[in-house]
């Protein structure tokens, strides 16, 4: 579930229930240090440790703190007399927690996952549910010879297999694929607890799907693996180091092994890939240049510079869409954007970058390690190199635009921007800067000589400027474009809000007339008769759900599945909501329910999105993030727009245009400048993926 793994503080109320007899402790983060040995050394689980951090999801800074659960009291009490237990040869009962798992509670005990499913043959069919009793065998007492609920010919075709992790997959819908659990694929592969990259080799433990040809292997070859030749003549090896943003997958793809080749040649792999770690890798090969600011000439324009174009991409480059706009919204002509006739006189795009390249110069640690260490920077090179991708792909279209790179300079209040006004008074466009302050303060400068300037990265509500373009939709607007989408089905909306969910009563009592609101109980649950008796018969009721409330959200679930039978219901929420990304809610039900939500980016399966993909990869050597995409879609979106036979601004008032991952939909500010209001409304659909549905 993409949307759910994206990284997010939890509310105080649910960390103070998981942790309300817990200790915590501040643990200092070592260089090289995983979260699964962090987590090993307090004898605490890797979940444990992301529910107080959930910014370490995203990766370990050496020197940082953490904050971790430490049980006293009773609890440490407990945890001693279930080591005697467990040693002494005696059976213990555990009463499961909030968030524990099958993989939690195997290495709390010690025990094994066929040990624990033998002495509690219900979890085969039931998996793990809070307040359960589990019966935990002593350690290395035997497990019953064929488990309940499979047949011998079932078991005989279980073996490890790999599986290659495809673009919009999930967790559940592969463990579903194979038979198994998202408990044992996580156990078994501990890099994707926090994300699930595309192109990852996955070891499961399953049934390998009769329809396809999954390479299998018993399981001694995958406990112990020996070296793969890759020619038949003398290998020599060389060391290399591990570089910010890299996966086993892109370095498979830059040295022309699989993963388990890499494995074989770095055991060291097998507890996860880390930055700065050293690999044995084939010799021979020469790392590509990293992307630096000092490659960036500080008055030369990209055309001088790189000449290269992005390979077979066919002339086409990267589709733009047209959407025609017309007074309604449920009929917009699309057609495909291309260079106009007669237009062209040549255009400057200006990109405001902030490389910040006095304080990369100045550093006296290198610069490989200040581009290791400065997420802002990772962050601006990712932008930089998407941006460059759309700079190829305009050349490689012969559009007659010259293009700027300058360092901005940045900080959140600071930026050189003014000793540039001179190179930017003649610009069409100028792309930056990243922060909004340093954005507001360019836009006025250049307003006088009617330049648009791009704010490619801000969230913020921007100010009132005319010639001030915000790409970056607003929390209100993404809610708005939700509740329009609804509105233009004729749907019965209903919201199921919790209390202390204060700013989003607010926003809808007072942005979004004629809602109803499911009555909550004097304890703060939900009236789940009153939920139903908002329910519409002939019409579409979507319920709009805003809680982080385990209780809440299971009574919602429930009562809407009940409903199913005589109404038609839809599940919405308007931001991302960490517990159902959680075991205790099945993701099959949110399935049935068909999941809605709005967002800024899409998943697509579009040829030119493939091809945009690949050619990154070939490029740089690893899958585009975010930002890199971001940059590219940004840049190449500006670029299509001024060899319209238009101005920036003409394009803006006319046209809806929709990139890799984001749309494109400006429109006037009451107050002045624009905004964009491009966003997808997305849903799940019942074989698993997330589809468009606006």
């Amino acid at each position: 579930m993409k949307y759910y793994l994206t990284v997010l503080s939890l509310v105080f109320f649910i960390t103070s229930s998981a942790f309300s007899q817990e200790k915590v402790v501040k643990y200092k983060v070592s260089s090289g240090e995983t979260i699964n040995q962090i987590a090993q050394k307090f004898k605490v689980t890797p979940f444990d440790i992301y529910q107080l951090n959930p910014d370490a999801r995203t990766g370990l800074v050496p020197n940082s703190v953490l904050l971790i659960p430490t049980k006293t009291g009773e609890a440490k009490k407990e945890v001693s007399e279930t080591k005697t237990a467990v040693s002494s040869g005696k059976e213990i009962i555990h009463e499961v927690q909030p968030k524990e798992t099958f993989w939690s509670i195997e290495h709390k005990y010690g025990i094994s996952d066929e040990a624990l499913k033998a002495a509690n043959p219900f979890l085969e069919k039931e998996g793990v549910q809070i307040g359960q009793k589990l019966v935990i065998p002593a350690k290395g007492s035997a497990a019953k010879a064929v488990l309940p609920n499979k047949t011998i010919k079932e078991r005989a075709q279980e073996k490890y297999v790999y599986h290659d992790v495809q673009p919009k997959e999930t967790k559940y819908s592969i463990a579903k694929k194979y038979n198994t659990t998202v408990e044992d694929i996580e156990r078994r592969n501990p890099s994707i607890v926090s994300n699930l990259p595309v192109g990852y080799r996955l070891i499961i433990k399953g049934i390998a799907p009769k329809e396809e040809g999954v390479q299998t292997e018993p399981t001694k070859t995958v406990e112990s693996k020996k070296p793969v030749e890759t020619s038949k003549k003398a290998v020599s090896y060389m060391d290399y180091q591990v570089k910010p943003k890299e996966t086993l997958y892109s370095l498979g793809r830059v040295f022309h092994l699989s993963q388990d080749e890499l494995v074989a040649l770095n055991p060291s792999l097998s507890e996860g890939l880390k930055e700065g770690m050293i690999l044995k890798v084939p010799a021979g090969y020469v790392a590509p240049a990293p992307i630096v600011a000092t490659q960036v000439p500080a008055e030369k324009t990209a055309e001088s510079t790189w000449n290269k174009p992005v390979e077979n991409t066919g002339g086409g480059g990267i589709k733009i869409i047209d959407k025609v706009k017309s007074t309604e919204n449920e009929n917009i002509e699309i057609v495909e954007l291309s260079k106009k006739k007669g237009a062209n006189e040549r255009k400057k795009v200006v990109l405001l970058l902030p490389f910040n390249m006095a304080k990369v110069q100045s550093d006296t640690s290198g610069t490989a390690n200040r581009i290791k260490n400065d997420k802002f920077l990772n962050m601006t090179l990712d932008f930089y190199s998407g941006a460059m991708m759309a700079i190829d792909s305009a050349r490689t279209l012969k559009l007659p635009i010259d293009v700027a790179i300058y360092d901005s300079q940045e900080t959140k209040t600071t930026s050189n921007v003014s000793s540039l006004s001179s190179k930017l008074q003649d610009a069409d466009a100028v792309i930056g800067p990243f922060y909004q302050s340093n954005a507001e303060a360019t836009a006025n400068t250049l307003r006088m000589y009617n330049v648009p300037v791009i704010s490619p990265l801000s969230k913020d509500s921007a100010n009132p400027i005319e010639n001030l373009y915000q790409t970056i939709p607003s929390n209100d607007v993404i809610r708005n474009s939700m509740f329009d989408y609804m509105r233009s089905k004729n749907g019965n909306i209903i919201a199921v809000v919790d209390k202390k969910k204060e700013s989003v009563i607010n926003y809808i009592k007072q942005n979004q007339k004629g809602v109803a609101f499911a009555t909550l109980t004097e304890t703060g649950g939900l009236d789940a008769a009153n939920l139903k008796s908002l329910l519409l018969p002939n019409r579409m009721n979507y319920v709009v759900m805003e809680t982080g409330n385990t209780a809440m959200v299971k009574t919602t679930i429930k009562g809407l599945l009940d409903s199913q039978k005589t109404c038609q219901v839809q599940l919405v929420i308007l931001e991302p909501n960490s517990t159902l990304d959680t075991d205790e809610i099945s993701f099959d039900n949110l399935v049935k329910l068909k999941l809605m939500y709005p967002s800024v980016t899409r998943e697509s399966d579009e040829q030119a999105v493939l091809i945009y993909e690949k050619q990154y990869r070939l490029k740089n050597k690893a899958n585009p993030t975010t930002y890199a995409t971001r940059g590219f879609d940004v840049t190449f979106d500006t670029m299509m727009r001024l060899v319209q036979g238009k101005t920036f601004q003409e394009t803006a008032d006319l046209m809806t245009t929709q990139q890799v991952d984001n749309k494109f939909q400006y429109y006037r500010k009451e107050d002045g400048g624009h905004a964009n209001k491009g966003v997808y409304i997305l849903y799940y659909d019942s074989d698993l993926t997330l589809k468009v549905a606006n």
